[in-house]
């Protein structure tokens, strides 16, 4: 990973140990995605067996970590870093 954004120079670490927090966010994310998958397993499935719950949040976590772990980080920065959008750097 770069130490910088290449367009906007903005540091992705502001000081060490800041994304720290980034993984209290992402547990939450999880948290909310395994309850969210086991309240449409309980409800649409008809109960399902446990290994059903297991294999449906283990599964959805593996393919959505990319996804999670990026935003987690985003938020970290955005919300602590001070980090703001500026639209002169938007991609086109």
């Amino acid at each position: 990973m770069t130490q910088a954004c290449l367009v906007c120079q903005q540091t992705y670490e502001p000081e060490p140990g800041f994304y720290y927090g980034a993984m209290y966010i992402n547990s939450g994310f999880s948290t909310a995605l395994l309850l969210a998958i086991a309240f449409l397993l309980y409800y649409l499935a008809d109960d399902p067996p446990l290994w059903v719950y297991i294999g449906a949040v283990a599964g959805a976590v593996l393919v959505l970590t990319p996804w999670l772990f990026r935003y987690s980080r985003a938020l970290m920065l955005y919300g602590f870093g001070g980090a703001r959008f500026d639209p002169r750097y938007a991609l086109r």
